[in-house]
């Protein structure tokens, strides 16, 4: 394991645990809020966790006992209709990474994950809560709608009518309800939700690369008709068919040994 150390101010402190990356925003001084600094820093380190061949799988947490408190609403000075679309554009380079991105990101929540950090969340693969975790969808509070991709990502995790209700009403979540309403996959004691991440990512990270990268592109299409989906289907099983990780698997699988993918 490799480590960083944290600068003053937003920064992306990252660890590698063998095949799995540990992403953790550090600005603890406001709660891991989302400053345009650490949105880039945060692109940044996913860019370059995505280029890493050693790396298989990905960990988003918060430092400080908490996940992310939102948009750094002392940022947003000066923000205005032109304005504030680009940096929504720029932003939204980090939630493609995220979600279209061919790795397995998993989020590791401690604390508060409130506004664009409960969006970001929600954006990763699995959610993985302490169960003293908290979840707000808080937009309302200051005239905005959710952004980073939470419009879709909370929708699809938890239904139409629950997102609903979760972000016209602004009410805090708890971990229990949060994983009884989908929006949260494993809780586990309160100051382990990093390492429950950290052990289910190495379980991840033992299986076919490739086909992580396909399911993860193939379910980003969303809902449609059984025949798109068989046609979808048909072309990324094609591909997996003619890759060494799946001579490799079924060869193990025969052999009854432990498979030894490359993504390749």
């Amino acid at each position: 394991m490799s480590t960083s150390n944290a600068p003053a101010g937003p920064n992306v402190i990252v660890e590698h645990h063998g095949p799995v990356t540990v992403l953790t925003l550090s600005y603890p001084e406001k709660r891991n809020a989302l400053s345009m600094p650490l949105r880039e820093m945060l692109s940044q380190s996913l860019r370059q966790a995505l280029d890493d061949q050693n790396c298989r799988v990905i960990v988003l947490t918060g430092q400080g006992g908490h996940f992310c408190s939102g948009g750094d609403i002392t940022g947003f000075d000066g923000v205005d209709a032109i304005n504030g679309r680009t940096r929504m554009k720029r932003t939204h380079e980090m939630v493609r990474l995220v979600m279209r991105g061919e790795k397995p990101v998993i989020a590791a929540v401690e604390g508060h994950a409130a506004g664009a950090g409960l969006c970001l969340a929600a954006d990763c693969d699995i959610v993985v809560a302490s169960s003293a975790a908290k979840f707000t969808c808080s937009f309302n509070r200051i005239g905005l709608l959710p952004d980073l991709g939470g419009l879709w990502s909370i929708p699809a995790r938890m239904g139409l009518g629950r997102a609903k209700h979760m972000m016209l009403t602004g009410r805090t979540l708890d971990a229990t309800t949060a994983q009884a309403q989908g929006l949260v996959e494993e809780v586990c004691e309160p100051g382990q939700a990093l390492s429950a991440a950290i052990t289910l990512a190495q379980e991840i990270a033992q299986h076919a690369p490739l086909t992580h990268g396909l399911t993860k592109a193939a379910l980003t299409h969303g809902p449609m008709s059984v025949d798109a989906l068989l046609t979808l289907e048909v072309d990324l099983q094609g591909l997996l068919f003619g890759t060494q990780d799946f001579q490799e698997g079924r060869s193990a699988f025969l052999e009854k040994r432990k498979p030894a993918f490359k993504g390749k």
